[in-house]
């Protein structure tokens, strides 16, 4: 549609398409819901989608001749023709249609190019200044570390929507978080997996205030279990620029214990300190192959040892390196 635009100079007041997906997320006869990326087409062009109904296709009659035009006489003239890339196909396309729309029609001796000029371009409205850049759409909840997740990277948002609903928009620079339709944050599109893009009005001035979860709260919970979990959780908060970057992880280190027990959860972090394993992770690794369990020089003593062959001719000594 932005290229449909751009080539008649102008906006139409009403569309009507067919209930494709891409348009038309659920189809319904009176209350049709669009798709979010469609409907923010149409805000942005200020343009009325009305769908057609399914199986009618009387509904477009219009638009159902003009494709049938463009097979016959585009079309069905490149059918013999071999194009090796997209842009000589849409040359030869424009070719052809330039001479499709100058040719009078008989039964109104007029051409198709006349016509618009007559009826449909006094009818369009200015285009806006800026196309329409295509954006994807998701809905997520802010997480108690005030970000969300777009394809595996974190985003803030303001700490004051904290386990509240809201839409993500992603173009390919940019990923706006929007709260009842109103933008409340805006970051450049970032592919880093795993990775923050924290902004600092986003954070809380007053943590105990404002938040449930504070890094104390975090430690203090981890000394319930033991000291080694409480080392471990502080090397995990002390790992990030921000401590509230990690709440997440140390949620799930912690919430481990309910699910193999405390001693056990201890026992895999005593064995991960010394190992520099600082993660979720790490940790859950080691409690899934109950390495935990085994004592370290019992792991050791399990790893193959060397044996020295019996002495042969064909073996090199020690005295041979040498």
């Amino acid at each position: 549609m932005v290229k449909d635009y751009a080539y008649i100079n102008g906006v139409p007041e009403i569309v009507v398409p067919d209930n494709l997906k891409a348009g038309v997320k659920n189809p319904c006869r009176y209350e049709p819901d669009l798709n979010p990326t469609y409907q923010d087409l149409a805000e942005h062009y200020g343009v009325a989608v009305i769908p057609a109904r399914s199986r009618k296709p009387k509904d477009k009659a219009k638009a159902e001749v003009g494709v049938q035009v463009t097979e016959r006489w585009i079309l069905a003239r490149l059918r013999n023709r071999t194009f090796f890339s997209l842009a000589d196909l849409n040359q030869a396309i424009r070719e052809l249609l330039g001479p499709l729309n100058e040719r009078p029609m008989k039964h109104l001796e007029r051409s198709r190019r006349e016509l618009f000029e007559l009826l449909d371009q006094p009818a369009l409205r200015p285009l806006p200044e800026q196309p329409y850049v295509f954006a994807t759409w998701k809905k997520a909840r802010v997480n108690i570390d005030y970000h969300v997740e777009f394809e595996k990277h974190y985003y803030s948002a303001p700490y004051t929507l904290i386990h509240e609903e809201i839409d993500i928009r992603a173009t390919q620079s940019t990923v706006e978080i929007l709260f009842k339709n109103e933008r409340v944050a805006s970051h450049p599109r970032v592919n880093s997996p795993g990775r923050h893009s924290t902004l600092a009005e986003h954070m809380p001035t007053a943590h105990q205030k404002y938040l449930e979860w504070t890094p104390e709260r975090l430690v203090r919970w981890a000394q319930s279990i033991g000291p080694h979990t409480a080392q471990l959780i502080q090397a995990l908060l002390d790992s990030r620029k921000h401590p509230q970057q990690a709440y997440r992880s140390c949620l799930g280190l912690l919430r481990l214990a309910k699910r193999h027990g405390e001693d056990r959860l201890e026992a895999a972090c005593r064995r991960a300190l010394p190992a520099g394993i600082i993660s979720y992770k790490g940790v859950k690794n080691i409690l899934d192959a109950k390495l935990d369990q085994v004592e370290a020089d019992q792991v050791e003593s399990e790893e193959p040892s060397t044996v020295v062959p019996d002495s042969h001719e064909n073996v090199r000594g020690q005295s041979y390196y040498h």
